[in-house]
């Protein structure tokens, strides 16, 4: 009887133990760990699309920055604009179109 009970334990363990390994999808995992070629090209291709994506996004930020800046100038604020001009002027100097 006791014997029973305890194999109804471990029954009860083992289901899930297996419901929790099937939701890891650790057997996927594994497959993909016995072919490194499948591994490498998966990362490779993540890594380009991170790059794209940050390359992207920065563009389009600063992109945006650049043109509040342009419109605080158009304001004409008088302590504001005149910072801003300075240093447009400074980056421009710098890339050499002055």
């Amino acid at each position: 009887m006791e014997q029973q009970g305890k194999q109804d334990v471990i029954t009860v363990q083992l289901k899930r133990l297996i419901c929790h390994l099937e939701s890891m999808r650790i057997a996927e995992y594994m497959e993909l760990l016995e072919r490194p070629g499948k591994l490498i090209l998966i990362n490779f291709i993540a890594g380009i699309a991170r790059g794209l994506g940050i390359a992207i996004g920065a563009s389009v930020f600063f992109a945006m920055v650049l043109n509040l800046l342009q419109q605080l100038i158009l304001l004409n604020i008088p302590g504001i604009g005149n910072f801003v001009a300075d240093i447009i002027h400074i980056v421009e100097m710098k890339n050499g179109k002055f």
